[in-house]
């Protein structure tokens, strides 16, 4: 007997056995994935974390110890997911047995004898097969599901990809820092998740939405290079991209650098972690597309440039034409969006309907016009007899269209036609089915707005990030006397996109006092409220600060990818419901009287009847 046989649970793991093991009595140990009664021969796969095997009761031509009856009637009648461990000899299996799709496929292993460690009680979602379940049964039983081959891989990925990220970033000069969960609120675009202090009643911690202003104070502390798988914590909505309450991402922070060395470093690292994790081109360079272009030519600053079709501006064309709706809506400062659909003049009138319909039940637009260039190169359609012969063929350039191709418009106020008409256009390559697969396809959005107009508090307000640096330092935030002028500061702030998704947003970071208090004040914060807020930040800044710049990548965007998953709950190992409940761990939950006065809080009626009326 092999003297390895000593563990107490297994000499080998379910995923390692191969021919040339044929012969050995080995210990392996496991769930009961799948069984098979053939007449009076039971076979088991046994999987583990590793991979599977499979246990016969046994085998016609072996001479080793038989199981006795109460034996075989015992492991027969195991439940599925039971945890057992088995003693037994390798075999080879017999040509026509042979399973190709696992390691293992070539032998078997004949028991001598087992032992049940756990026994499983009815599943209320199968483990060995693909049949989706409702999402809250997944979550409830989210132990159960991260057994399934899919989710476990996923799970086994990020781990994966998170050990890569840490080799490349350490290959590149970074140290790992860690900064703290308990922290100060700070207004940073997201509601803050508050943790009252027992310790100083009335008072609240927060849950850091990012790291921001302490990897800065690491960079003021003389660190050149700073990064962090961080933990980040927003109280948002869910969305298919995005877990409601919690998430991780490669924080990163570099002295001395400009944007274009951020781009390369990241670039860099991002082409490395992709081309190491999937088969699947990557398209270098990772173009750089300035913010209001994005908006014009996609409709969007998130843009899947797998997606051929491109909008273009044809507000020029219709403010002379003989069509009054948008002439009228023009001279109202509306714009006219033109979005291509190449190949579609032949197509039925349903086709055209279909997509006038989506446009307006699915996006509120009031309308979408459109026009037909037949292969004869004849115009059709509900408004092409409003423009000229010299109108249509500045259309068709200015549109880059030919022959055969059909184009369609959206006329609205500037940021609501990008908006309709980015939709309109992924609509229109998913019905043609022209979006690029099997890519991926990043780029750089550039040059955000500074400022945003706030509508609900009707004032300027920090469009992205209001630690960052704006172009044209304070000589840019003291010229801009109106509004107009306000919003039309651009800043040093990015993002990284890819097939669509954000991965991350970042900038160069404003290191002067003086530009961060005026870039404060035109938001409407006082000195003396920058000071209360950033005051550690600030005391910062009066010491000698390098010029510095950072971003944070997604690592759930980055692992959803590369696992090709269309939910980000797929790749996290416990994720809250859409509703931000952790159906697993019952929370959020009510706690203790006591807890509360040790705290200091006291409930309002109004969330003692939302208590009431949740039982």
């Amino acid at each position: 007997m092999d003297t390895q046989l000593s563990h107490q649970y297994r000499t080998h793991h379910c995923g390692q056995l191969r021919i040339s093991d044929v012969g050995r009595t080995v210990k392996l140990s496991g769930w009961v994935h799948r069984k098979r009664d053939h007449g009076g021969v039971h076979f088991i796969d046994l999987r583990d974390h590793y991979g599977i095997t499979q246990i016969v009761s046994s085998y016609q031509d072996l001479d080793i110890a038989k199981l006795s009856g109460e034996q075989y009637e015992v492991l027969r009648t195991l439940s599925y997911e039971s945890v057992i461990t088995v003693v037994g000899q390798v075999v080879q299996r017999s040509k026509d047995t042979v399973n190709a799709d696992i390691p293992t496929g070539e032998i078997e292993v004949v028991i001598s004898n087992f032992t049940v460690e756990s026994e499983a009680e009815q599943l209320p979602l199968s483990v060995n097969s693909n049949h989706p379940f409702p999402e809250d049964i997944r979550l409830r039983y989210r132990f159960l599901d991260l057994r399934r081959e899919r989710l476990h891989n996923n799970i086994m990925l990020r781990s994966q990809v998170i050990s890569f990220i840490r080799q490349q970033m350490n290959a590149l000069g970074f140290m790992e820092f860690q900064t703290p969960i308990l922290t100060a609120s700070s207004p940073e675009g997201a509601r803050d998740f508050l943790v009252p202090s027992r310790l100083h009643p009335g008072k609240f911690y927060a849950l850091p939405q990012a790291p921001q202003q302490f990897k800065q104070l690491i960079i003021a502390s003389g660190f050149d290079k700073y990064f962090q798988i961080a933990p980040c914590f927003r109280d948002e909505d869910a969305r298919a991209d995005r877990a409601p309450g919690e998430f991780y991402q490669l924080d990163l922070e570099m002295s001395f650098v400009t944007q274009e060395d951020v781009f390369v470093t990241v670039e860099h690292m991002l082409c490395n972690l992709f081309k190491t994790f999937s088969n699947l081109p990557i398209v270098e360079p990772f173009p750089r597309i300035a913010y209001h272009e994005a908006l014009l030519r996609y409709g969007t600053d998130k843009p899947d440039l797998r997606n051929p079709i491109e909008i273009v501006d044809v507000t020029s064309i219709f403010a002379q034409s003989n069509f009054a709706l948008f002439k009228g809506n023009i001279l109202e400062g509306m714009v006219v969006r033109g979005i291509p659909a190449p190949s579609t003049a032949s197509k039925s009138r349903s086709f055209f309907d279909k997509i006038v319909d989506f446009a307006q039940t699915e996006l509120g637009a009031q309308g979408l016009g459109y026009i037909t260039f037949t292969e004869d190169d004849v115009a059709k359609g509900p408004i092409a007899k409003f423009l000229s012969t010299e109108e249509l063929k500045m259309l068709k350039n200015t549109a880059e269209i030919s022959s055969g191709d059909s184009i369609f418009f959206v006329c609205n106020h500037k940021n609501i036609a990008a908006k309709i008409a980015g939709q309109v256009r992924t609509k229109l390559a998913e019905e043609l089915n022209i979006i690029q697969s099997n890519v991926y396809r990043f780029c750089w959005i550039t040059d955000f707005p500074f400022y945003e107009w706030n509508e609900s508090e009707n004032k300027v307000d920090f469009c992205h990030n209001p630690f960052s640096m704006p172009q044209g330092g304070l000589e840019a935030l003291t010229n801009a006397k109106t509004i107009e002028d306000k919003l039309n500061i651009k800043a040093f702030q990015y993002d990284i996109v890819c097939n669509g998704i954000e991965l991350s947003s970042g900038a160069i970071r404003n290191h002067k006092l003086e530009i961060m208090y005026k870039a404060f004040e035109i938001a409407g914060y006082d000195k003396e409220s920058v000071d209360s807020k950033f005051g550690g930040l600030l005391k910062a800044f009066q010491f000698g600060v390098p010029p510095h710049g950072g971003i944070a990548p997604g690592i759930d965007r980055i692992v959803m990818l590369l696992a090709n998953e269309a939910n980000i709950r797929e790749v996290i190992c416990f994720p809250l419901n859409q509703n931000g409940k952790d159906l697993l761990m019952d929370a959020p939950n009510v706690v203790s009287a006591k807890q509360l006065q040790d705290l200091h809080i006291t409930l309002t009626p109004s969330a003692k009847l939302c208590l009431k009326t949740d039982k």
